[in-house]
């Protein structure tokens, strides 16, 4: 049976979601090209100009579960359209900045409204959208996420040859004030969800905190684990522990203890963390792998890097359609097949094949992943609540950042080790094929764990 349309009120408010999705993805790519020549523009190391990317990235991790939760306690469109005003006036603040470290407190502010924004944008599609249609939403939203990934590098570079480092902040105060005009005159009104107790402040700083611990745990040392990482990693744990008997005792829990009793759920957050972890594993091991091992030029590794994302931007929208149509069960086994035979690809076929081989695998593997993303999302937001819609959302993009840190960090160490590679720029052909070949088994495996998870007996069918 043919599916109705989207009436043109529901087009233009998931459009100003697109755009707000978009803009967030694009913040968190656009900066890294920028690096070197913030180096030379504050006459700074890398060790600090690099707290430019990390701000946004830790602002978003540790804050997303937070503010999801403020928005069902006060109404998501609401805290939506703030996160969207933020994130623009924030942009023009990293423009504006005469010191580095006045553009990385702007970026921490700017990491603000991006948390706010994906928290709220997947939180807001049962508002919007007929559940029929939900599948596809959200395929459309990874599409849009997808291309603000991509785009950053080459964009950043564009803007910064003609306009300077100032211009990849500049860019995002227009389209912003757009986004934020259009979400202001199509999104519905969100009531605030009555929920009992005071604002958990305490649950929100705890965890705020413990996620900063881990994501620096992650980080620092750029591959090498020493003293001060098992130090916050311990941290993170403890800080974990804490914040699980905070919520235990709060009258208004950041974290509803329903969520943690629903093992389908918690398993769908899992399976999310650990699929992110080897799709970073792409975009660290593969550049290396590349130039490397197969030699090509920085204009070939460019070219084939841009595969993925060319992929996952022309595969979200039908991977959307087809949730819609086989259901998120069904569609979530053939996405997680299809990253499983991908990823054994990427370990085996390159090797007799070269580029060719490793483009095969990553045809099969972003794909694979769209379908999974857009799957699992239509499966852990169903039937949710609508005082947990804003927390859940931002469960699951927590779960997939989380990912992506550890996919850099052990997926990164695990390449470096295995390629013999620690203290040396370049490595032998034959090591990094090794490297790059025991990486992506250790990533088969993740989602092979993935796949378990979601065929265990607690699963939904």
């Amino acid at each position: 049976m043919k599916q109705a349309a989207l009436k043109s009120s529901e087009r233009w408010a998931l459009g100003s979601l697109c755009l707000s999705i978009l803009l967030a993805a694009l913040g968190t790519s656009i900066a890294n090209v920028a690096l070197p020549t913030l180096a030379q523009a504050f006459q700074a190391p890398f060790q600090a100009v690099q707290w430019v990317v990390l701000a946004y990235l830790l602002a978003i991790t540790s804050l997303i579960v937070g503010v999801g939760w403020l928005g069902d306690f006060l109404g998501r469109r609401r805290l939506l359209l703030a996160g969207m005003l933020l994130f623009t006036v924030a942009s023009l603040l990293c423009a504006l900045s005469p010191t580095l470290w006045l553009l990385i407190a702007a970026r921490a502010l700017q990491g603000l409204g991006a948390a706010i924004m994906m928290a709220l944008t997947i939180a807001f599609v049962s508002e919007i959208v007929p559940k029929a249609k939900a599948g596809s939403a959200i395929g459309l939203l990874g599409t849009m996420s997808a291309i603000g990934t991509a785009l950053g590098p080459s964009l950043g570079g564009i803007l910064i040859a003609e306009g300077g480092w100032r211009a990849i902040f500049l860019v995002s105060v227009p389209v912003g004030g757009l986004t934020l005009l259009l979400a202001y005159c199509t999104l519905p009104a969100t009531p605030r969800q009555p929920q009992a107790g005071k604002f958990d402040a305490l649950g929100i700083l705890v965890l705020a905190l413990t996620l900063v611990a881990y994501a620096l745990a992650m980080t620092l040392g750029q591959g090498h684990f020493d003293v001060w990482n098992g130090g916050l990693l311990l941290a993170a744990c403890g800080g974990f522990w804490l914040f699980l008997r905070i919520e235990a005792r709060a009258a208004s829990p950041i974290l509803p203890q329903s969520l943690l009793r629903d093992p389908a759920r918690c398993a769908g957050f899992i399976a999310n963390g650990l699929v992110s972890t080897v799709m970073m594993a792409t975009l660290i091991v593969g550049p290396f792998y590349l130039s490397q091992a197969l030699g090509l030029s920085e204009t070939g590794v460019g070219a084939v890097l841009t595969l993925g994302p060319l992929l996952s931007a022309l595969s979200g929208f039908p991977a959307g359609r087809l949730v819609d149509r086989l259901g998120a069960a069904a569609a979530t086994r053939i996405g997680l097949g299809l990253m499983l035979v991908g990823a054994v690809a990427l370990a085996l076929l390159p090797v007799p094949f070269g580029v060719i081989g490793y483009s095969a695998a990553i045809v099969l593997l972003t794909p694979g992943y769209q379908l999974f993303q857009a799957a699992n999302t239509m499966g852990i937001m169903a039937e949710v609540p609508a005082d947990q819609r804003g927390v859940t959302s931002g469960i699951l993009t927590l779960s997939r950042n989380l990912g992506l840190i550890t996919g850099a960090s052990v997926m990164g160490a695990t390449f470096a080790f295995t390629a013999q590679t620690f203290g040396q720029s370049v490595a032998l052909p034959e090591a990094v094929t090794l490297g790059m070949q025991i990486t992506f088994l250790l990533a088969a495996g993740l989602i092979f764990a993935a796949l378990l998870l979601h065929l265990a007996p607690f699963r939904r069918p």
